[in-house]
């Protein structure tokens, strides 16, 4: 996946609603009308590059995905103790979004 896709999977599971590529950076919608009418924007995170927003993201798991998350921050990172501090936030992503199922691309 792109760093763009990640960005975009990521917002989503994050609960931003339409979430896009606007020149060079990733928004998403303020709200919708009843008409379903999108309106206002916003930037959201770059997920790829932002270890603080990656924190945030990895907040939204439940208990056991956190422990699926773990395990496949191990394998990304090629750590083999049990200290992934030094994960990248793409790393991060990565294990994020096959946690929940979203990453395209490649085996888990």
């Amino acid at each position: 996946m792109t760093n763009e896709q990640i960005n975009i999977a990521i917002a989503e599971a994050c609960g931003h609603i339409n979430v896009r590529m606007w020149g060079g950076s990733c928004i998403a919608s303020a709200g919708i009308s009843t008409d379903g009418i999108y309106w206002g924007s916003y930037g959201v995170p770059d997920y790829c590059n932002d270890l603080n927003a990656m924190h945030e993201a990895v907040r939204t798991l439940k208990s056991r995905e956190r422990i699926t998350y773990s395990d496949l921050l191990h394998q990304i990172a090629g750590y083999h103790s049990y200290d992934v501090s030094e994960a990248t936030a793409r790393q991060r992503a990565e294990a994020f979004l096959k946690t929940i199922g979203k990453w395209e691309g490649g085996p888990l």
